[in-house]
């Protein structure tokens, strides 16, 4: 299992998924069994209904979710706090996702019908396949609460377009290919902690995710085909590498001046 944000947008950082009253949700703790780090969640959604599975895990574990049924069925991955802007969205993406998570706390995978089987109110069984991998980071525990908070206020506020600071970053797409130049948006929490979102040459938005002046991962998915992820920095300057994409991000642009 490997990286997206590798946690967290059809816009932005984040993706805006459609807005729900609470009412209209049913929640489900997911459980894992004693020893286990994983498990298999059978269940069946109804027209427009939404069903939210949450659970625990910490900053810098990675989250994976298989999900299998009709294709009418999608799912979301949702960070702590979030109130419906996505790390991870179905629809657009396919249907698993692997998720390192850029904070600690509940998240939520949220699992939809679209189309004609949520407007004419067709039942349709799934199959979720849940799985945590990997440790948290080695962070005091005040210090990973704090910086965690800041995270999920970045992201939310990347994800309403709430940006600090705009302008270009040397980017380039594929392996191979010369670096050109990407707008951006960054939201900036403070410490070193901001989501900052960037609109590929071709159009598409990638998220990378800063805590504690750490590049912590991209929002990449099974449709990015490779979801690997690493960063470095030298001097003043982050080299982030999110699949086969390739970025290069000025320390001012995380922390401003």
């Amino acid at each position: 299992m490997r990286t997206l944000l590798s946690c967290l947008l059809a816009v932005l950082v984040l993706v805006a998924a459609p807005s729900y009253s609470q009412s209209d949700i049913v929640k489900h703790p997911v459980q894992f069994a004693k020893g286990k780090s994983g498990a298999t969640i059978k269940g069946s959604i109804t027209g427009d209904q939404t069903l939210d599975y949450t659970l625990r895990a910490a900053a810098g574990q990675t989250m994976t979710v298989k999900l299998s049924g009709r294709s009418t069925v999608y799912h979301n991955v949702l960070l702590p706090g979030s109130t419906g802007e996505a790390l991870f969205v179905g629809s657009r993406d396919g249907n698993n996702s692997s998720t390192t998570l850029p904070a600690s706390g509940e998240y939520t995978i949220r699992v939809y019908q679209m189309g004609q089987a949520k407007n004419s109110g067709q039942r349709s069984n799934f199959t979720l396949e849940v799985a945590i991998a990997g440790a948290a980071q080695p962070v005091a525990a005040a210090q990973t609460t704090a910086e965690d908070e800041k995270m999920v206020e970045a992201a939310a506020r990347a994800s309403q377009g709430k940006f600090n600071a705009t302008g270009k970053i040397p980017c380039a797409q594929n392996k191979g290919q010369p670096m050109g130049q990407c707008d951006f948006g960054v939201a900036r929490a403070g410490g070193g902690t901001a989501a900052v979102s960037i609109t590929l040459l071709d159009g598409r938005k990638r998220a990378i995710f800063f805590k504690a002046g750490k590049a912590v991962g991209a929002d990449l998915s099974q449709a990015d085909g490779n979801m690997s992820f690493s960063a470095s920095k030298e001097a003043d300057l982050y080299t982030i590498r999110a699949g086969n994409e390739r970025y290069e991000i000025p320390e001012a642009v995380i922390y401003g001046g």
